[in-house]
Order: C-alpha cells, then sequence, then structure tokens
C-alpha cells in the first residue's frame, strides 16, 4: 500500500487483562518489565503529543496534512488509552506505577508544557516541541518495525493479549511514522534544530526506560531482584528485546539532510497486522 493513500484513523480497541500474569514473558521478568515501560512512560506522553499538534494544527496550511494530524491525534489518544489499562492491571497485580507516573507527568507537563511569553517566543516553543516529537516518533516507528518482527516473544511464550497490545500499538506507530516529522519540516525544518534535538533526545529516552525498568524490577512483588547489564544482552541476543545494533544505528539514520521516515519500516506489514489484530479486528 502506498503511504500517500493511507488515510488515517484511531481503533477503539479494548484489552482483557485478567488472565495476564505479572511476568508475561515466562521465566524473563527483565524482559517482561523492559517492555512494561511503556505503560508508564507513553500514555502521558501521547497525551503531550496530542496537546502539541492541537496547538500547531492552525497553522497547518496543507489540507492533506491537516488530515493526518487528525488522524495522527486520534491515534495517540487511544494508545494513551490502552497503555492507561496495563498499567491499572500492573497495580492490580501488586506493582502500583503511580508514584514514577507522577514524575513523567512532572517531565511532560511542566518541563515540555506551555510557556509564557511573547507570541514569537510561544511559537518558537511550538516548533522545539515538534522537533523533539519527531524526534520521538523516530524511534517509536523504529520500535513498532521490531515488535511486529519479533518472532522470538511468540516462542517464549509471551502473553497473547499483551503482544497484541504491543503489535497494534507498533504497527500504528509504522502507519503515521511520516506525520510529526512532515508537520515539522512544514512549519519550521530547521536542520540544525533536527540534529541538535535527537542529539537530546536519544540518551534522555534511554536513561528513561533504563529508570523504569530499575524501578518496575525494584517494585515487583515476586523480588526478582535488580537487572543487570548481562540480563538485557541475553535478552537482546535472543531477540526479545532491541539489541544496540539495532537500535544506535537508528540515530544515524535520523542525521542525513536527506532523511524522511518513509525509510523507516514496512507500511504493508503494519496494515496487514492491523486487519489482523484481535484487538483491532474487535473494534471494526
Amino acid at each position: 500500500m502506498s503511504d500517500d493513500n493511507l488515510v488515517l484513523h484511531a481503533r477503539d480497541v479494548r484489552f482483557d487483562w485478567s488472565a495476564v500474569p505479572i511476568h508475561w514473558v515466562p521465566g524473563d521478568p527483565v524482559t517482561t518489565h523492559a517492555m512494561n515501560t511503556l505503560h508508564l512512560i507513553l500514555p502521558e506522553g501521547e497525551r503531550w503529543f496530542v496537546q502539541v499538534f492541537g496547538q500547531a494544527l492552525p497553522h497547518i496550511r496543507d489540507a492533506k496534512l491537516r488530515e493526518d494530524v487528525l488522524g495522527f491525534i486520534g491515534q495517540e489518544a487511544m494508545h494513551a488509552q490502552a497503555h492507561d489499562g496495563a498499567a491499572e492491571h500492573l497495580a492490580a497485580l501488586g506493582v502500583d506505577p503511580r508514584p514514577f507516573i507522577a514524575q513523567i507527568e512532572w517531565l511532560f507537563r511542566r518541563l515540555l508544557g506551555d510557556r509564557d511569553g511573547t507570541e514569537e517566543q510561544r511559537h518558537q516553543w511550538l516548533l522545539e516541541r515538534l522537533s523533539v516529537i519527531a524526534a520521538i516518533e523516530h524511534f517509536t516507528a523504529v520500535l513498532g518495525q521490531w515488535i511486529l518482527d519479533s518472532a522470538a516473544l511468540d516462542d517464549a511464550g509471551a502473553d497473547p493479549t499483551m503482544l497484541d497490545l504491543l503489535r497494534w500499538h507498533g504497527a500504528e506507530e509504522v502507519e503515521h511514522r511520516s506525520v510529526a516529522y512532515d508537520v515539522y519540516m512544514h512549519l519550521d525544518g530547521r536542520y540544525l534544530r533536527r540534529v541538535r534535538t535527537m542529539v537530546v533526545v536519544f540518551p534522555v529516552l534511554a536513561w528513561l526506560f533504563i529508570r523504569s525498568t530499575r524501578w518496575l524490577m525494584a517494585h515487583d512483588p515476586t523480588r526478582p531482584g535488580k537487572p543487570r547489564l548481562r540480563d538485557y544482552f541475553r535478552a537482546a541476543r535472543a531477540g526479545r528485546l532491541p539489541s544496540l545494533r539495532q537500535l544506535l544505528p537508528a540515530v544515524w539514520r535520523y542525521l542525513p539532510r536527506g532523511y524522511h521516515p518513509s525509510q523507516e519500516g514496512d507500511t504493508a506489514q503494519a496494515v496487514a497486522y492491523l486487519a489482523a489484530s484481535p484487538a483491532a479486528r474487535a473494534a471494526s
């Protein structure tokens, strides 16, 4: 399917978490909680995406891009809702994520929230935040393609409901991977800002995911112990987590002037999964 012919729309998915165990990758709490970081970090971030894109909408002059932004906003809002449900299930299992989520709320609502100033200063802050979203969306597309390809999680016996959440979300990230970048290029497009933002965003994302995994492991009532670096490398070698060999080159792919998100991911594969996803099929 051509990306130009793709019409983005939100899918009103629902997930039944009642049978999902605390370690939904059997015998692998590190992989489980490394993935569970998404339920702690993403909902607040995605609500922030929706807020910032809502502020950008009046400035968008291209009709197709405006339509894509509206589809993006609907999808991101649904992602936040779905991961909120998974976070509530974690709390029911004895891992109450609210103290950590409060820190994520501070990051997006205070540090990256709206700022006072002149009209020009507020507009520049909007452009700065759009460049941050474009950089983040590059990685969500990379991770979305990874989870679509991750047969090792099926082989490990990962819970099918959780896998469907991650793959539905990942497929939509691949589906709308160009929108944030196209909005940034439409409204600003400065190359140095784009590169500078990526240099900041990648280490911050890495730090957040490491910190969140450590927090979840520390508050897991089964007391699985502290996550060790060798546990990550073992899971990555087995294909249960993305490896540094997959993540680090993704940074460099973003940096050339000729980069465009359409170079990442497989739209046809994403659309095919969305047609087969149990949750997406039930929503349609």
